[in-house]
């Protein structure tokens, strides 16, 4: 009995960390926006040629809000390295109570273990929308989307599907380490190049 209430708070810990999560990302999106309506991303100057505050964007409205993205993006990471350790928490209780592990209402869950991996990142940019929906380097990505090894073809299928999700979160299925961790990203227009600012290739091209 004691197991299994220390496995209900873990669950309910963690499900309140993916809430915490989610409020994060929709506070990114909406600052995102702000930016957007300005014309500028994390890095142009707030200055002119003459070292003036510029007249054509709202300077103070674009410091606050780059400053708040700065700070929201680093608990983005603090959420996510705490639901990882609670989900490590959770399988480990779950085994230890000889219960069926809980899946956090993850679709498709239940596939996870029979997905092999068939990419693996190599390049998350700062600031990225990568990178705020926690993607790592060295990450092994078992499915994204509606794409996993048993339908991938070519890195052109992640393309095609990035370009028709912009805006739109996409389930993004990973293993890090022994662990398996779903995290969701929205493909947009970022300050750098492409809607995701990260970098794949094919897990055959690094293991032969």
């Amino acid at each position: 009995m004691v197991v299994d209430m220390e496995l209900q708070e873990a669950k309910d810990a963690v499900l309140q960390l993916m809430k915490d999560k989610d409020k994060i990302e929709s506070d990114l999106r909406a600052l995102k926006e702000i930016l957007d309506c300005n014309h500028v991303g994390m890095d142009e100057p707030l200055i002119d040629s003459e070292g003036y505050p510029r007249q054509d964007i709202d300077v103070y409205q674009v410091r606050h809000t780059r400053h708040k993205i700065i700070c929201l993006t680093n608990d983005h990471k603090d959420v996510m390295k705490k639901i990882e350790e609670g989900l490590h928490k959770v399988h480990n209780l779950a085994g230890a109570s000889n219960v069926e592990q809980p899946t956090f209402d993850m679709p498709d869950s239940q596939e996870v273990e029979t997905l092999e991996p068939f990419l693996r990142v190599n390049l998350v940019s700062p600031g990225s929308p990568a990178e705020t929906a926690g993607i790592q380097v060295e990450d092994l990505i078992l499915e994204f989307g509606s794409v996993h090894c048993r339908n991938f073809k070519s890195l052109a299928d992640i393309g095609k599907l990035v370009e028709n999700s912009r805006y739109k979160t996409i389930n993004v299925k990973i293993k890090r380490g022994s662990n398996i961790i779903v995290l969701s990203l929205t493909p947009r227009p970022w300050v750098g190049k492409g809607l995701l600012g990260c970098n794949v290739i094919l897990v055959e091209v690094v293991e032969r």
